[in-house]
């Protein structure tokens, strides 16, 4: 525990300085959960995220997204078919929000490296209906990588380095009305530290900075991952 508190220290000293930087730095609340279904190669995933502008009281987005998965026979590769509903608020006094139903497919490849190195490949297909925008689709791939330092795999008591980077590519630039876009969506690149709390339960605390064309910004996150 005490290196858990050490690595929390460090990584608070880093998020102060980028705070300094950046004046919107906000905050992403995120519990993920993952199940299979007894004696199948069925199973559910899905995430609820709450993301706030300036930490709480200013809605960036709420994000409701849940899916089927299977894996194959003698196979460590998981297809998941889902669905994602999101609101979106305005930064600042507004209160307007805008909506967005998305359906997805993704393929999560983990695989590990030596003793210690957990990877995980994360390959995502959407196709977007954004309020009072053209339909459109996005191509992500999200490369995680968590590390546990007090012994050699993720289970109970394990505390752990966690990072990842992710980038988006948009399918199409023109999205109604003479409207474009650009294919580069966005990239983001997270650090973190993580304790868990059972062999099915772990806690993350970490700072990610999300940069797109026009602009780049920090976010704290807290989350959770469970697995039934």
């Amino acid at each position: 525990m005490k290196k858990l508190i050490l690595i929390i220290i460090i990584l608070s000293s880093s998020i102060s300085i980028a705070q300094l930087e950046s004046s919107q730095t906000g905050a992403w609340y995120m519990y993920f959960y993952n199940a299979k279904f007894s004696n199948s190669n069925w199973g559910i995933q899905g995430d609820f995220q709450y993301r706030d502008w300036q930490g709480l009281g200013d809605m960036e987005q709420l994000l409701l997204r849940s899916g089927i998965t299977y894996s194959p026979d003698n196979s460590n590769i998981t297809f998941t078919v889902g669905y994602a509903n999101i609101t979106t608020g305005e930064f600042g006094e507004s209160d307007d929000t805008s909506g967005e139903n998305r359906i997805y497919q993704e393929a999560l490849l983990p695989q590990k490296l030596g003793e210690r190195f957990y990877i995980t490949h994360r390959f995502r297909y959407e196709q977007r209906f954004v309020e009072n925008q053209d339909f459109r689709t996005r191509y992500r791939y999200n490369l995680f990588l968590n590390v546990p330092i007090n012994q050699k795999d993720l289970s109970k008591n394990a505390i752990y380095i966690a990072l990842y980077n992710e980038i988006f590519i948009n399918g199409q630039t023109e999205i109604g009305d003479g409207r474009e876009i650009e294919l580069f969506d966005r990239n983001r690149t997270y650090l973190g530290a993580g304790y868990a709390l059972t062999n099915k339960l772990r806690l993350q605390l970490g700072w990610m900075n999300q940069k797109t064309v026009n602009w780049g910004k920090g976010q704290l996150q807290f989350s959770l991952h469970h697995t039934f």
